[in-house]
């Protein structure tokens, strides 16, 4: 088999070689940790083969693990170990290295050194810091290897890092390059079967007949050389031990020990249990009730299955369904049970099924719906079961698995739960004219007086379709609707009130939707339905900001270990949870979340929330001046017209973000020119939700265009009166004062800015009080009053600072030098550049045109060009092109 390609791993690369590029000055101890075959070495390979160094390679062996400096006479030969020292050994290393280049030295398997050698590395690292060396150690994640080794090397790191499972996507790409190409649902499969291991993935990729990636989650085997290491391990242990590790295998998920004894007919399990855990064929863990077994991971249960015959899984599986007390996995494991297909246990499982869907539990409905239709003997019932089996991977947010039975579902007589289905299913993937028809179409066929269930189902699809088009009123109506077939009680129904009150506050009745929660929680306030109510709760008191109480709800809301919790649910929980995290001023945190959603997102399929996670990430990156990464996450999270609009919207954003970061102000009012469209006159408009209006007219503003700005600003502040809404009143005040100050009345800015100030008072908006400060000591210094201007824009840096917004650290600070209340005036000759006009030449010198040098210091384009004139009549020069000479030349000097 050939080496895993590199792919995947670039952004570690970088680190480590950043890592070994500093040792040519400073000596460095780097560890690398993952599991097995997750390409460590590969990492190390390609390291070698980057840099320009000089590069020692060994590797540690466990049967050398307690010979005392036993890897290190490797590296130091000739050398006797007559010394027990680590020091005396670091020295040792350290005057062995060559003197004129920095050296590397790559130690694999470093989890079976023995202690001392990785203590006298690290003390040749510690005592030589001017030596250039640089330690590099991979290690198995615990419980390989020494224990006494796993601490030296955490105490010794100067750097530590953690090799990442491959993603679904470069798995995909993984398999390119070995000329298969998986489906979205085959690569995700394939990850999860190999825990993203870059050596296990490429074995199965050679080794499965390429006619299995066809198939939607075909039963993958273990790779070659797992199973071959399964099986020589189970030839060591016990009757018992093995009776164990087949009893965990077939139970599949983490069991409780009185389960896995039971079916496995072991009275005194400890023996068993520390066998198999001292060979890695079970791990244990103990949680709060039990104590529970379960496989490391799908490969080494593939691997102990395929040493079972058919006739002992069958024992194993009759066994477990006794054993179990869930209903769902009694009847799994009576399916598996039976070589043929049983009509009695078919329909226990499909009325199963529905049961479990009608409390939420999408992704066990799913199961339970699969497993009934392939032992369904009725064509009409089997077809039935499977479309209902899709609709509930849908529900439960796994687009990519239902994707791949699309061709199959369309290919079965349109029925309205085949159309709702389809519906469904392109609502999820971000395609509204394909939801809009199918929809349509299954409400044409559906008779809701005779099959109201199915028409309400109909209604909670349209819901869904008119929350992504930012529609509240036919949200409303549709949901109304379901009720209305239904009853408030039924699953369907509770589903679709879960989202009705974002469509009340849509529409601007947003004490009626804070009603509707509250009632709404005497309905389901727990499980997998629960996690609906509180997604949507959270979501609009994010907008009505009570931003702790939305906090406390999206949280909760974001896990996906409820009941058979839907990841689709949960996805929404991150963008908004994310959105939350942002205004706090939490943003590594909001960052960590965006990264963890967009994971799942990927592995799901579900492209409708994309944009609102990434907006999120591409503000902060800006923020930051990280351009590289907001250009990166806004290329992410891009949409265009023919999307929903609530992919729309927060793409616009994003991409606004960016312009508004980098003073680009005609940027930000083309981003956000669609956002002034109909379309977006109602919801998108509502305060809270979105905000945009302030940052529009801002932009306005900055470009001259006022006359323009109070006709925006006008209908906006009129509906920010109407709704009460406390923190877009204060943005959109924020932009007022810019508008009052930017036509000379000082009284009237000052008046708008202190409200805004008031109004953000109670309310834990970190982000927009900071930027407030920043405009209104802005609109103070452009209005001369520079004293008072200081102390507030300095307030803003200290804001901008915390949040690590470097690119609005460094505008306050011009802000502070143009404002010039701290420079050193006695004495200064009469020719000296004033702060104004060194602020405007020093952006002039970067190659800013007058423009954007009047948005970057909210000056006037006039202004800016009278103190550039007076700047080159100062210094004697004529064109811009010497002022950047000039200015690089000063610059050196100072330095």
């Amino acid at each position: 088999m050939s080496p895993s390609p590199l792919i995947g791993r670039g952004e570690l690369l970088d680190v480590l070689i950043r890592a070994v590029d500093g040792s040519a000055t400073t000596s460095n101890f780097v560890v690398l940790t993952g599991p097995a075959g997750i390409g460590a070495s590969s990492i190390l390979r390609e390291l070698e083969r980057t840099v320009d160094t000089e590069v020692q390679r060994t590797g540690a062996v466990p049967w050398e693990a307690h010979v005392p400096f036993g890897l290190v006479t490797q590296l130091v030969p000739g050398t006797q170990a007559d010394g027990s020292d680590p020091v005396e050994w670091g020295d040792r290393i350290a005057d062995a290295l060559p003197p004129d280049r920095p050296t590397l030295l790559l130690i694999d398997d470093a989890h079976d050194a023995d202690a001392d050698s990785l203590r006298a590395l690290a003390s040749a690292v510690r005592h030589h810091r001017a030596a250039g060396l640089a330690v590099v150690c991979i290690r198995k994640s615990l419980p390989e290897g020494n224990i006494e080794a796993h601490r030296v090397l955490d105490r010794a790191a100067d750097l530590s890092l953690a090799v990442p499972a491959m993603t679904v996507s470069v798995v995909a790409e993984l398999a390119a390059l070995q000329g298969i190409i998986l489906s979205p649902s085959s690569a995700a499969h394939l990850t999860r079967h190999t825990g993203g291991r870059p050596r296990h993935a490429l074995a199965l990729l050679n080794e499965v007949p390429r006619e299995t990636w066809k198939g939607v989650r075909p039963d993958l085997p273990a790779p070659a050389f797992v199973e071959a290491d399964v099986r020589a391990t189970l030839a060591l242990c016990t009757d018992e031990a093995r009776r164990l590790v087949s009893a965990v295998a077939v139970l599949e998920d983490g069991r409780p020990l009185t389960t896995v004894c039971e079916v496995a007919g072991i009275d005194d399990p400890w023996p068993a249990v520390d066998l198999a855990e001292q060979f890695a064929l079970v791990t244990v863990r103990r949680s709060s009730a039990a104590t529970i077994l379960e496989v490391p991971d799908l490969t080494v249960r593939a691997a102990v299955l395929s040493t079972m015959s058919r006739v002992e899984r069958a024992q194993v599986h009759r066994a477990a369904a006794a054993a179990e007390t869930d209903p769902a996995d009694q009847l799994a494991h009576l399916v598996h049970a039976s070589p043929l297909p049983d009509p009695l246990v078919s329909d226990r499982l499909a009325t199963l099924a529905a049961t479990r869907a009608g409390i939420g539990e999408w992704a066990t409905a799913a199961r339970l719906y699969l497993l009934s239709s392939r032992s369904t003997q009725e064509p009409h019932a089997r077809e039935d079961r499977l479309v209902r089996a899709v609709d509930a991977l849908i529900g439960a947010g796994d687009m990519r698995t239902a994707s791949d039975y699309l061709a199959e579902i369309e290919s079965l007589r349109e029925t309205p739960t085949r159309n709702a289905v389809l519906g469904y299913l392109a609502i999820l993937r971000g395609r509204p004219n394909e939801a809009e028809a199918r929809l349509t179409r299954a409400w044409q066929l559906v008779r809701a007086r005779h099959d109201p269930e199915v028409a309400a189902v109909i209604c909670h699809r349209q819901v869904l379709h008119n929350l992504a088009r930012c529609d509240g009123a036919n949200l409303v109506l549709w949901a109304d609707r379901a009720v209305e077939l239904v009853g408030a009680d039924h699953a369907t129904a509770v589903e679709a009130q879960s989202i009705r009150g974002l469509g009340l506050a849509g529409t601007g009745r947003v004490a009626e939707a804070l009603s509707s929660y509250r009632d709404l929680w005497g309905h389901a306030s727990t499980g997998a339905v629960g996690q609906r109510v509180q997604m949507g709760a959270g979501w609009l008191h994010f907008a009505t900001d009570e931003i702790d109480l939305a906090r406390s709800e999206l949280e909760a809301a974001a896990p996906t270990d409820f009941l058979g919790g839907s990841t689709r649910i949960s996805l929404w929980a991150h963008g908004w949870l994310a959105r939350t995290y942002f205004v706090t001023g939490e943003w590594d945190a909001a960052l960590r979340l965006v990264g963890a959603g967009s994971d799942l997102a990927d592995r799901s399929g579900a492209a409708l929330i994309v944009p609102l996670l990434q907006w999120t990430a591409t503000q902060i990156h800006a923020l930051r001046g990280d351009w590289e990464a907001a250009a990166t996450s806004a290329h992410r999270g891009d949409s265009g017209a023919r999307d929903y609009e609530i992919m729309r919207v927060p793409a616009a954003l994003g991409r606004a973000a960016i312009a508004e970061a980098q003073a680009d102000y005609a940027g930000v009012l083309r981003a956000l020119a669609p956002l002034t469209e109909q379309w977006a006159h109602a919801d998108v408009s509502e305060p809270g939700f979105w905000a945009w209006p302030d940052v529009y007219a801002n932009a306005l503003i900055v470009e001259g265009r006022l006359e323009q700005a109070d006709e925006f600003l006008i209908p906006h502040e009129a509906r920010v009166r109407d709704r009460g809404h406390r923190s877009a009143h204060a943005r959109l005040a924020c932009a007022r004062g810019r508008l009052h100050g930017a036509m000379g009345d000082l009284d009237s800015a000052r008046a708008s800015f202190e409200d805004a100030l008031a109004s953000l008072a109670p309310l834990p908006l970190t982000y927009d009080r900071t930027r407030i400060n920043y405009a209104y000591g802005q609109t103070l210094r452009r209005a001369g009053k520079r004293r008072e201007a200081d102390a507030v824009v300095n307030a803003a840096r200290e804001g901008y600072l915390a949040l690590g917004a470097t690119t609005y650290v460094r505008r306050c600070d011009r802000e502070l030098k143009a404002g010039g209340v701290h420079a050193v005036l006695k004495n200064r000759a009469h020719d000296a550049l004033t702060p104004q006009e060194d602020a405007v030449s020093g952006l002039v010198a970067t190659g800013m045109t007058n423009r954007e040098v009047a948005a970057e210091l909210f000056l006037s384009v006039k202004t800016v060009q009278f103190h550039l004139t007076r700047v080159y009549s100062k210094m004697g020069i004529r064109s811009r092109a010497e002022l950047a000479a000039a200015r690089s030349t000063d610059a050196t000097l100072t330095t």
